[in-house]
């Protein structure tokens, strides 16, 4: 039986979750609930898999951890493991991918429908007496838009991407996907260079993994190609953004919202600077785009499967 250790489970939220596929694999597993950057390398010293979620498996780590053979991450992105090293170690290293689409694209429409509607300003003046006070059967302190005929830019096409479009097809939206500078894309008629995107989107919405290319994506220079009736969304990671660039901008109405599920740090023990009730027009929520129950039993389930597929000499969903 293979040794195996899962590094930071708790993040899953397994409680609520059937866990049969996993524990029903001829592995033995030694659990952590959360596990810190500086207790990665113990921990998986002699294990053979390893599954994580957030805590880091970087050169270091796997240099001393010489009997591992399967990383598999309880996510989609893998910028928190070394691959080049990885790689050289002949360490197979597998992801989760379309598991959290329901829940992500629900997240991302509250968040788009939120700001649109000024939900939050509307549902204080229900509360605080401006409803009791007005002299109409209404209260139209804060502006509304209507979604259909308006234009959402979004950045990646993939799983995510697509899903959101779907929903803003149903508004009657157009939607448009941008194309990143120096990427290559198959044809696609809705594709448009990535700062014309920004120029005449009303919603921008972010789908794209975070790499040394996509890192600060969004900083001062895009805020400003933005209509100033536009609104950000920002459900992927919270480095695409430069976050000082984001705050000054809807502190100067340079775009008229903002709605994030991501920061540059999480848990942002130390503050962000977007975590300031004087910013209007925003939105944070702390990384919970992905977590109905749902999605949670999907990726569960799905990374039982890659572990599955590894013993039986056919990996799947092989990054490296």
């Amino acid at each position: 039986m293979m040794q195996g250790v899962i590094l930071d489970f708790d993040s899953v939220g397994p409680a609520d979750l059937d866990l049969s596929k996993l524990y029903e694999l001829p592995v033995q597993w030694t659990v952590y609930p959360n596990c810190l950057p500086s207790q990665v390398a113990e921990r998986i010293a002699s294990a053979e898999i390893v599954l994580i979620n957030k805590a880091p498996i970087l050169a270091p780590q796997i240099e001393i951890a010489s009997e591992l053979k399967l990383i598999s991450i309880f996510a989609t992105g893998t910028n928190i493991i070394d691959l080049d090293a990885a790689r050289a170690r002949g360490i197979v290293v597998s992801n989760a991918i379309g598991y959290g689409t329901g829940s992500v694209v629900q997240h991302v429409w509250s968040l788009i429908l939120a700001l649109t509607t000024n939900l939050d300003g509307y549902r204080k003046a229900a509360m605080d007496g401006s409803w009791e006070e007005s002299d109409f059967f209404c209260v139209m302190d804060f502006s509304v838009r209507e979604l259909q005929g308006k234009v959402i830019g979004i950045v990646g096409a993939g799983e995510l991407g697509s899903g959101v479009a779907k929903i803003a097809e149903a508004f009657g939206m157009q939607v448009i996907f941008a194309a990143l500078p120096g990427r290559s894309y198959s044809p696609q008629a809705n594709r448009v260079p990535f700062k014309d995107l920004l120029a005449v989107a009303d919603v921008v919405s972010l789908h794209c993994p975070l790499t040394k290319e996509t890192a600060g994506l969004i900083s001062t220079a895009e805020l400003k190609l933005m209509k100033k009736s536009a609104i950000l969304v920002n459900t992927a990671r919270g480095a695409l953004v430069d976050e000082h660039a984001l705050k000054k901008a809807l502190q100067s109405r340079m775009i008229a919202g903002a709605a994030t599920d991501v920061l540059s740090v999480e848990p942002p023990v130390d503050g962000n600077v977007l975590l300031d009730e004087g910013i209007p027009n925003l939105i944070v929520t702390p990384h919970v785009a992905w977590i109905a129950r749902e999605s949670r039993q999907r990726l569960i389930d799905q990374v039982a499967g890659n572990i599955k597929a590894f013993l039986d000499g056919k990996p799947q969903n092989q990054v490296v």
